[in-house]
């Protein structure tokens, strides 16, 4: 009998552990104040004055947080660091943030959807000054990040649009990935952000920086 209860309570255990596991992958997109593909001189020259801002996103195709499924839903991060993102000369911190929120998730979703950012931002989403819900737009062309060719709308707060990188975006001919993406991914593409624009409260700035190479577009996979 005793076997017998130690062999249940194990089994229960297991599948509550199972439940419980944050297994989730998708699509992710950035964009920042400052070129993440750019030449040494044109890095040197915006590190400390711009690239403190920046716009995180996260589309779950397939997943679960907490327990909580979450396929189909998206979260944005909105971020305003000290420095400039990415600089190992500057100190980020204190970082600032806003999370934007699917408004179709229900509210155990919601809440789900606020660990899984928190996770996968880490320190840049450590201090959440707000939270908005608000309807979520994010499409990959052709579903591969190969292309570099995505549009993440996250209501009329935040907005990123972008494209491939081509020859003419090569101004000194010596361009490469100058600093990697902000979060964990599986494969980046460094892309062109044709527009990126937050427009919200929170941060006590709003901004628009388009045409730069300050994009990424890539795919996630997390468990634990």
């Amino acid at each position: 009998m005793r076997t017998f209860l130690t062999v249940s309570v194990a089994v229960l255990l297991s599948a509550s552990l199972a439940l419980a596991a944050n297994t989730v992958r998708g699509e992710y997109i950035e964009a920042r104040t400052a070129d993440v593909f750019t030449g040494a001189c044109f890095a040197n020259s915006e590190a400390g004055a711009v690239g403190e801002l920046a716009v995180l996103g996260w589309k779950i195709d397939k997943g679960a947080w907490d327990g909580v499924q979450l396929d189909g839903l998206t979260v944005v991060g909105v971020v305003k660091a000290n420095s400039t993102l990415g600089d190992i000369h500057s100190d980020t911190y204190p970082v600032k943030a806003v999370l934007v929120v699917d408004e179709k998730a229900s509210p155990e979703q919601r809440l789900a959807l606020q660990g899984f950012a928190k996770r996968m931002g880490g320190d840049l989403l450590a201090d959440v000054v707000r939270v908005e819900y608000q309807p979520m737009t994010f499409e990959v062309e052709d579903n591969n990040v190969h292309s570099a060719t995505a549009m993440l709308k996250a209501g009329n707060l935040a907005t990123i649009t972008t494209r491939a990188i081509s020859k003419n975006d090569h101004i000194c001919s010596n361009e490469e990935v100058w600093y990697l993406p902000l979060t964990k991914v599986q494969h980046a593409m460094p892309a062109y952000a044709v527009s990126h624009k937050f427009e919200g409260d929170g941060l006590g700035t709003k901004w628009s920086s388009p045409d730069k190479r300050s994009a990424f577009v890539a795919n996630f996979q997390y468990q634990d």
